[in-house]
């Protein structure tokens, strides 16, 4: 090849890896986001508005979505990714809220929107907040369905988003509805109202380490594969109730739940894992492992532990031991629920939250702050009768280090020392919008009536009292 040919191929296979390294590099530094949750009000003075004597509406939870203090909901479950050296950020996020409000006689709603599936976009200063929506317009009744609608503006100021961390957190981040968004938000608001700010943290894969490959599954030592009608793993997940975990947390008992024995924390709810009994033809005696206490002002300290379940005839019972200054027993029935398709399918046998109502037992149990046939928390079982049969997974609330206390997050979550977060931490400027109202169903005065009766209860000590008094809140 002649000198001055060499010399041009030269050059352009210098310009083309030029061109291609770096793409490489950029690709290279890209990890996975692994695990995580955002907390976000929507906008609180929305939340009033629909919970309000206005609009005399309410608001349900889906797909693990859960709130936190007294005006946030939590998505769990992050998935995306993190490029440490540009700071390019995207994650989605489970679950979704849905608000109903201004009933009809017809039983249908004026107001309708849901909310669903969060994802956050961060390139550069600027970052975007998408949802799912589906709404009714206001007016025409319209409803519109849209995938990942551009809904908020997010203002990261200086916060820095480089680095080689293995957490992106950031706290109460400004948000702002976009011209989208206030389409979809069904007219309630214009472009550029401000939102409650957005907070979120983030587990990310290691930079240096690739992620290990987990084991071949395998049945635990010491326990042959199941025969005949042994359950080889199982889990009961159980919030208890909504309202009752806010009340716990809430303004009155300005309390706190504690997991201990392998129960874990999914946000809206609890597991009781490690299941063990027996299953034959859509029949079920087992017990879990793990326990949570409730422990607050007013007296309120309640433990439930050694969880159970029964399913029989198409209908399940979840009992618990109890344990409390005003009431003491084993194996207490605390709920019903609705178990007709409890069948085995592919070695597993499993409802999905099924509707569950309080037990007369279990209004005891409560030191009569709900009625027996009080609705509760959804139940959700799931046993396993092979080896290797998945139990259905529990929604990724992350790492939480910087939340020692899930249970207990605080509404205007204070920045995370730079040594304990390496990576993207910081926390924007509020918009000045005061601590948001209480949202829910739960007023003040129906929490300070259930933090009474607690206290009472208490004082009584086992005495059980012959008819319950209204619940700290009838709706969910």
């Amino acid at each position: 090849m002649p000198a001055r040919l060499r010399a041009l191929a030269t050059v352009v296979l210098a310009v083309v890896l030029g061109a291609l390294l770096p793409a490489a590099t950029a690709h290279a530094t890209s990890r996975t986001v692994q695990g995580g949750r955002l907390d976000w009000g929507v906008k609180s003075s929305f939340q009033s508005y629909v919970t309000g004597p206005i609009a005399k509406g309410s608001y349900s939870l889906a797909g693990g979505a859960a709130t936190v203090g007294s005006s946030q909901f939590r998505f769990p479950s992050a998935t995306g990714t993190y490029d440490g050296d540009t700071g390019a950020f995207a994650a989605s996020f489970a679950g979704g809220v849905h608000f109903v409000g201004h009933r009809e006689a017809n039983g249908a709603y004026r107001l309708d929107l849901t909310l669903s599936r969060p994802t956050v976009r961060i390139s550069g200063s600027a970052g975007t907040l998408y949802l799912d929506v589906t709404s009714k317009a206001k007016g025409t009744g319209t409803v519109t369905t849209s995938t990942q609608v551009p809904f908020a503006s997010l203002a990261l100021g200086a916060v820095a988003m480089k680095g080689a961390g293995t957490a992106v957190v950031l706290n109460n981040v400004p948000a702002t509805l976009t011209a989208q968004g206030a389409r979809s938000f069904a007219g309630y608001y214009t472009a550029g109202t401000a939102l409650d700010p957005v907070s979120l943290a983030a587990d990310v894969e290691p930079a240096t380490a690739p992620a290990a490959t987990p084991p071949p599954s395998r049945p635990a030592a010491g326990k042959a594969a199941p025969k005949g009608g042994a359950v080889a793993d199982g889990a009961v997940d159980w919030g208890v109730r909504r309202t009752f975990r806010e009340y716990v947390t809430g303004d009155i008992a300005r309390g706190t739940w504690t997991l201990t024995g392998g129960a874990e924390d999914g946000g809206a709810l609890f597991r009781f894992p490690k299941g063990e009994g027996t299953y034959r033809n859509g029949a079920l005696t087992a017990s879990f492992a793990g326990a949570v206490r409730f422990t607050g002002e007013h007296g309120l300290d309640l433990r439930l532990s050694a969880v159970r379940a029964a399913v029989e005839d198409g209908t399940g019972t979840l009992y618990a031991d109890v344990d409390s200054d005003a009431f003491s027993g084993d194996r207490v029935p605390l709920v019903t629920f609705d178990a007709k398709d409890f069948t085995a399918k592919k070695g597993l046998a499993e409802v999905t939250e099924a509707p569950a109502k309080l037990t007369a037992r279990g209004a005891e149990a409560f030191a009569g702050m709900y009625r027996a046939g009080t609705a509760m928390d959804p139940v959700s079982l799931a046993v396993a009768l092979t080896p290797g049969a998945t139990l259905p997974a529990l929604p990724d609330l992350g790492s939480a280090a910087d939340d020692p206390d899930p249970a207990t997050p605080s509404p205007s979550p204070s920045p995370t020392a730079a040594s304990a977060r390496p990576l993207a931490s910081g926390t924007a400027a509020s918009d000045g919008g005061g601590a948001p109202v209480l949202p829910v169903v739960l007023t003040a005065g129906a929490l300070t009536a259930a933090a009474v009766l607690f206290a009472v209860a208490v004082r009584r000590r086992r005495t059980r009292a012959a008819a319950g008094p209204a619940a700290p809140a009838d709706e969910d």
